[in-house]
């Protein structure tokens, strides 16, 4: 071999595979192949980590690779691989092929391949290979199957400090819990309207079908304003919502009690502290409750402290330690004690039937092979998720206020605000855990998210990245970016920066020290002409309104005058309506081209783009990374993910949310990938959450299927700028 540096390496790794060191070779390999430079050094690198894998008994990893290079153009390389290839699936024949890629097997392949060591090591210095050109689908076939077995390793032991608790402190009696009630009244009059006018919409469209039809007639009631009777409805509700939420969580979730024997056994200082609180409070003890699910998970509802149920699932208690659980207990009791949970129930009462419909239309969808039926229950399943999506959108800013309040009364309930942060960063691993192993989003975790302690959609990054970056550079943007809070506006949780820095403010009020190093308080540096451009579409719909109101100013001062009579016009108050849509689509024309830059088509950023990405705390979203990762695309399968909403992208330093737009007429839905190794390419952004906008997404077959963002924004603009124009022309 030359001097060339991955020749030398190849050495090193040949040396290693014949020393029988498997784990040294493996990262030689993987080295060379994972970077796709040199493409002759990259063959053979693949060549040898079919041998490391065949050795070291990973006979699923050795078959995939091995078939990627059987498909190569070259006679020689093509040769080798399908002999090695019959060999490989003759040992793989023997053992259960529903056995987890990861398993490590006693491959009686491994004597007989021992015994071509000689072979194989001519043919790997060979000239022939080392000429060897390999096209792009080769290199990109390679990269997908290593990083696979990037994938599979377990992840680093994160280490704690397990920070000390206060001995005594003085708990923080002067809540201002004013802006918390104000906005729990506010949340219930928001469903509360949102409810009437779907509610009218529907009587509405009854009634319009009868009209239509022959020998109906219109059902007369339906023509009534029906606010009275859902404000009864809704009242009615709230009043028997812990009935009816037990009912819904037994069939749905299969929950069921939790006796404090139980909960002893777990966590004792829990049992002792709701002991504590409720006498204090001359509570009657709230009914615990259990579900059976592996990701942890705790919320609480009801409508009254004596009616209050608190739910954990069996992961948490599993997953945390015993004053890691009692502060979760705390926070319950703190969501019990400001009355924040008696909307969050009417809310949750609202919205899990309707998840529950969706998630039924969809199996049925699933089941039935009429391909009409197919299509009417993926309508009908994206309609109802879209509704489920509307009513929880109501409680967006009463879920993320209510867990700062919650939070400092943890911290003077327990005296333990560093079991809480521990709590919080666990609760996030033990989630991104749950997806990565059953390589979708669970639907309970998703249908419950408003309540938890951490939104699944923060802790997919968060708590999967943690080997990689430490807690304080990934989180070191949610308390320093100056422009965070109006990027969190749209979210169902509050940065968890935010929240273990108003923690640690109190920790070190008590003179403790804090779970993490939060170095540097200060914020970053201002970027105004960014965030300008961030926000354009949202910025530009109000100032349509101000344009409005200036128009408006002038014709009246027009008409007074008798120059003008436009009078049909400004006295409806449609006109500035349609000055907001005309405003949100200049906006969104001015953002476009700076959102979605061009994407070269040689760009190779890897994954290791990511923790520096996530940890930079002076970037927006605005400012993405253009990448084209390889990974394992997770998600629900089947119609509960035509829309795309349940896309995760697995990589070796961790999972990151997708952003697909299904575009009609493309030949591949992205569901088809699911569970498979792809390229994708896409616009990487650091914001509230992180997430990645995709461009396109390529399989190792070759085929392809298309994200079209920018296309999506522009069609959204000039969709807006259409309507716009008709409110103001027809009014």
């Amino acid at each position: 071999m030359s001097s060339n540096p991955d020749d030398i390496k190849l050495e090193a790794g040949l040396k290693a595979l014949k020393e029988e060191d498997y784990e040294t070779a493996k990262t030689i390999f993987e080295s060379i192949a994972y970077k796709g430079g040199d493409r002759s050094s990259g063959l053979q690198a693949q060549m040898g980590l079919v041998k490391v894998y065949a050795r070291s008994g990973d006979i699923p990893a050795a078959l995939a690779l091995c078939e990627t290079l059987a498909q190569s153009s070259r006679p020689k390389v093509k040769q080798w691989a399908q002999r090695t290839l019959e060999k490989l699936t003759e040992t793989n024949s023997s053992h259960n092929p529903s056995t987890n890629s990861s398993t490590v097997y006693s491959s009686p392949f491994l004597e007989e391949e021992r015994e071509e060591e000689t072979e194989f090591v001519d043919f790997y210095n060979s000239p022939s290979v080392a000429e060897t050109n390999i096209d792009d689908k080769s290199i990109n076939g390679a990269i997908i199957t290593v990083n696979r077995k990037a994938i599979v390793q377990p992840q680093a032991q994160i280490e704690w400090r397990s920070a000390e608790r206060a001995k005594t402190w003085q708990a923080d009696s002067k809540l201002n819990l004013i802006p918390l009630h104000l906005l729990t009244i506010g949340t219930f009059f928001a469903v509360f309207c949102v409810l009437r006018e779907l509610l009218r919409f529907l009587m509405g469209i009854i009634n319009d079908t009868l009209v239509t039809l022959p020998f109906l007639e219109p059902i007369q009631f339906l023509y009534l304003d029906p606010s009275n009777f859902l404000l009864l409805v809704l009242f009615l509700v709230v009043a028997l919502s812990p009935w009816l939420l037990d009912g819904l969580l037994i069939n749905f979730y299969s929950s069921r009690d939790l006796s404090k024997d139980t909960l002893n056994q777990y966590s004792s200082e829990s049992v002792r502290l709701l002991q504590r609180v409720c006498q204090q409070r001359h509570w009657k003890t709230p009914k615990l409750v259990i579900m059976p699910m592996a990701a942890p998970l705790a919320f609480s509802y009801g409508n009254l402290p004596r009616t209050a149920r608190i739910v954990v699932s069996q992961g948490l208690l599993e997953q945390l330690t015993d004053e890691e659980i009692a502060t979760i207990y705390a926070s319950q009791l703190g969501h019990i004690r400001h009355w924040d949970f008696l909307v969050m129930s009417l809310v949750l009462l609202v919205t899990i039937p309707l998840y529950g419909l969706y998630m039924r239309i969809s199996s049925f969808g699933d089941k039935t092979q009429q391909k009409f039926l197919r299509k009417i229950a993926a309508i009908l399943s994206s309609v109802t998720y879209i509704l489920w999506c509307l009513l929880s959108a109501n409680a967006l800013w009463l879920s993320q206020l209510r867990l700062y309040y919650s939070d400092s009364q943890t911290a003077s309930l327990t005296g333990n605000p560093n079991a809480l942060v521990r709590a919080l960063l666990k609760i996030s691993i033990g989630i991104a855990s749950d997806i990565s192993k059953q390589e979708q989003t669970n639907w309970q975790l998703e249908s419950l998210n408003l309540l938890q302690p951490v939104g699944y959609h923060q802790a997919i990054s968060l708590g999967s990245i943690a080997p990689q970056i430490s807690f304080e550079n990934y989180l070191m943007w949610e308390y320093r970016n100056p422009y965070r809070w109006w990027l969190t506006v749209n979210n169902t949780h509050p940065l968890m920066g935010d929240r273990i820095q108003k923690l640690f403010e109190i920790a070190k009020s008590w003179r403790l020290p804090t779970e993490l190093n939060f170095v540097n308080n200060k914020s970053c540096d201002l970027k105004p002409q960014l965030f300008f451009l961030e926000t354009a579409p949202f910025w530009a719909s109000p100032m349509g309104l101000v344009f409005a109101i200036a128009v408006w100013l002038i014709w009246q001062i027009a008409y007074a005058l008798k120059i003008l009579n436009l009078s049909w016009l400004y006295d409806d108050g449609y006109f500035a309506i349609g000055c907001m849509f005309i405003g949100f689509s200049i906006g969104t024309f001015i953002r476009i081209n700076s959102f979605f830059p061009e994407i070269p088509p040689k760009t190779t950023v890897s994954d290791e783009a990511l923790p520096k990405q996530l940890s930079n705390p002076e970037i927006l979203p605005i400012e993405s990374t253009k990448v084209r990762l390889v990974g394992k695309l997770l998600g629900r399968r089947g119609i509960s993910n035509i829309l795309g909403q349940d896309l995760v992208l697995l990589l070796p330093r961790g999972l990151v949310k997708l952003h697909h737009i299904c575009w009609m007429g493309q030949p591949l839905h992205p569901q088809q990938l699911i569970g498979r190794q792809i390229i994708i390419t896409g616009w990487l952004r650091r914001g509230a959450t992180p997430w990645i906008d995709v461009q396109s997404m390529h399989t190792q077959a070759g085929k392809t299927t298309n994200s079209p963002h920018p296309i999506g924004s522009l069609i959204l603009a000039v969709a807006a700028t259409v309507w716009g124009a008709y409110i103001l022309l027809t009014g």
